[in-house]
């Protein structure tokens, strides 16, 4: 199979925030090598790119605020001259955005998501998209996520919640590929 040349590669909030030692312990480190590569040869193949950065403008002690350096993008992703950039305050990339729309105009009826982190944002879009009759993808070793307290009180592994997250998205939202596997349908 292979990806049309109007299939959509979604980055979401691959954002300096993510580098800050009060998120934990991460899965996954090689995530945003994987998408640095991915946009490398979605810029090659001349596919459409939406990056998404999440913002705050309410509260300055966000490590998402506007004016904080860690709201910005890391550089494994960051967008080129021409290249839009969408920004949002809550966990779809379809909420509060034209992604959508700009998606519908271009013709884009594919999509493949990737960024942090895997059980939010990346979750959320995934979800939205499939619900929006986009041909969904979701890039497992090109997101990542963090160990996370549930409301028992008890610590959960990224890599558990990550694998758990790709489990319920799996075949009813999205098709749930690798790095490699994607750039072979290019």
């Amino acid at each position: 199979m292979f990806l049309s040349k109007m299939a959509a590669l979604i980055i979401v909030d691959v954002q300096k925030a993510f580098d800050d030692p009060s998120w934990g312990q991460r899965n996954n480190p090689q995530a945003e090598t994987n998408i640095k590569q991915l946009l490398k040869k979605w810029r090659e193949t001349e596919r459409p790119v939406y990056h998404i950065q999440h913002v705050s403008k309410r509260s300055p002690s966000s490590l998402f605020y506007f004016e904080k350096e860690t709201c910005e993008i890391k550089e494994e992703a960051k967008p080129l001259e021409g290249e839009p950039v969408l920004t949002k305050s809550v966990n779809s990339s379809f909420i509060g955005t034209h992604l959508e729309e700009f998606l519908r105009e271009r013709g884009c009826d594919t999509v493949v998501v990737v960024g942090l982190t895997t059980n939010h944002c990346v979750e959320t879009t995934t979800r939205m998209a499939g619900n929006l009759g986009f041909n969904t993808y979701l890039v497992s070793d090109a997101t990542a996520t963090f160990d996370r307290v549930g409301p028992d009180g008890r610590k959960y592994r990224a890599a558990d919640i990550h694998q758990m997250t790709l489990v319920n998205l799996h075949e009813e939202f999205a098709t749930i590929v690798d790095t490699r596997s994607i750039i072979e349908m290019l």
